[in-house]
This record gives C-alpha cells, sequence and structure tokens, in this order.
C-alpha cells in the first residue's frame, strides 16, 4: 500500500464550542475536506467526477473519539481507501494533531451513483488511482 493521503487543516475559532474543542459533528466537514483533496490529487476532482455523471454519497460513517481537537491545533488527516467493489468505495480516516498524538479514527461507506442516485459502477480509471491506496 502507497502512503495514506495527508491534508492539513488549522483549527479555526468557528469550529469550537465554548469548551474550546471541535464540536462533534464538525469532523465530518474535515473528512469530507479531506477526501476532495485526496481525489483532486490522484487527478479526479470531485467536480469532474460529478460532471461525468458520478456523484459519491455517503451511506454511512463511523467516528471514534479519542482525544479533542483544540483551536488553533494545526491537524494531519489521513486517508486511505478500505473497500473498492462494484458500487461501493470506502475510505479510512485518522486525524492527529501537531504533536502525533490520535484525535479521531473514522470510516466512511459511499455508494457511487449517478446524478439521478441510481447505483453505477465505479469508473475503471478511479479504481485504478485509489487501488494503490486500499488497506483491507
Amino acid at each position: 500500500m502507497a502512503e495514506p493521503f495527508r491534508h492539513h487543516h488549522r483549527v479555526t475559532y468557528a469550529e469550537c464550542t465554548i469548551g474550546d474543542h471541535i464540536y462533534h459533528s464538525r469532523y465530518l466537514d474535515l473528512l469530507e475536506a479531506a477526501r476532495g483533496e485526496f481525489l483532486r490529487a490522484l487527478g479526479q476532482p470531485v467536480l469532474e467526477l460529478q460532471n461525468a455523471d458520478y456523484i459519491f454519497p455517503v451511506i454511512e460513517a463511523r467516528l471514534r473519539y479519542k482525544v479533542p481537537a483544540r483551536y488553533d491545533d494545526w491537524l494531519t488527516i489521513e486517508v486511505w481507501t478500505t473497500r473498492l467493489q462494484g458500487v461501493r468505495v470506502n475510505f479510512g480516516h485518522r486525524i492527529l494533531n501537531q504533536h502525533g498524538k490520535l484525535l479521531l479514527e473514522a470510516e466512511t461507506f459511499h455508494c457511487c451513483t449517478s446524478r439521478d442516485e441510481k447505483p453505477k459502477r465505479l469508473p475503471p480509471e478511479l479504481v485504478g488511482k485509489l487501488r494503490p491506496f486500499l488497506v483491507e
């Protein structure tokens, strides 16, 4: 397997609660941003896939919160694939802070569909680019 893709993010004040930690649902936004940058880095930007009539709605998400991220933390969000089969693509994620401390582990489950939400096989070119990042 190739090294996981890494995306960086500085925690903003707007993402935090009064308790000075990222609000739990904001982690989903961070994972989405990292997946988008992962696909862009592979030469398959989300907008290009969408224009070719492929979308990848999240059908399930599992997040395990370990330690909260705090305002101004510098995060590394790692992304890799955990399943590539038929109409399914799943992604594994880890978020670490600037000290390398594990903050979150997650997996998102996606179904490939057309824009009118009919299931559609994963595009072969995308499968080929994601396969080196596959960890089953």
